[in-house]
């Protein structure tokens, strides 16, 4: 099964310095149709004021990973933590038992980003958080693993079943992601215009994906992907 959700049909909230899109529901963005995909919970597409952010507010039993695709974003949290991850690159919190954080964009222009949370096997757990560059070119043409639950990936560590993947592919390539048909797949092109069998999906469209083995995405314009596998 392969569904595509228009950008155009996802929840929206515009709160002046905060205009959120929200492929799941949030808030006050309710749908019963699309509440989660395995375990995936959250995927929202923000876009952030310069000066402006999410102030200190607490999380518990969820794992919180932030994709930024232009400007940068600044953490700071409870358990002493304080990092800027700029476009490109990756956070991960896991909250566990709980903890307090705020969001801030610090920078004189906007900052846009995906933030995805992904529900964890086990609930509790010391909270945790940590970020770290992946350069676009160690993506060109194949899937990295940008955070995931399996140490063998060589990831910012999450705890739960799933990865997050990055890959950015050059108009007329394609590029193939070999999974299992009980997997439950969700993908989002950052940038650009891309092909999966009959499905066209632009810029910031969400694709719903399972009972599949393995894709195959062709690049129509040059295209920067994000794509979560989960149980």
């Amino acid at each position: 099964m392969i569904e595509l959700r228009k950008f155009e049909s996802l929840g929206a909230a515009n709160h002046g310095w905060l205009d959120a899109h929200h492929h799941f529901s949030f808030a006050s963005y309710q749908d019963p149709a699309r509440v989660n995909w395995g375990s995936l919970r959250v995927w929202n597409d923000d876009k952030i004021q310069a000066g402006t952010g999410f102030p200190t507010h607490p999380h518990d039993n969820m794992e919180i990973i932030t994709y930024v695709r232009t400007g940068a974003i600044t953490h700071t949290d409870s358990m002493g933590n304080e990092g800027r991850t700029e476009a490109g690159d990756v956070q991960v919190m896991s909250a566990g038992s709980g903890v307090r954080h705020s969001e801030w964009n610090r920078e004189d222009v906007d900052t846009t980003l995906f933030q995805l949370w992904i529900i964890p096997d086990e609930r509790g757990g010391e909270p945790s958080w940590g970020a770290r560059q992946f350069p676009k070119d160690n993506r060109s043409g194949q899937f990295v693993a940008l955070a995931s639950g399996n140490p063998e990936d060589g990831a910012l560590p999450i705890r739960a079943d799933a990865k997050v993947l990055g890959a950015t592919i050059k108009a007329g390539e394609s590029v193939t992601y070999t999974t299992e048909t009980s997997r439950h797949l969700y993908l989002v092109p950052a940038t650009g215009l891309i092909r999966i069998e009959d499905v066209e999906a632009k810029a910031r469209d969400g694709v719903a994906i399972t009972q599949q083995d393995s894709i195959t995405i062709t690049a129509v314009e040059d295209a920067e992907l994000v794509l979560v596998e989960t149980a």
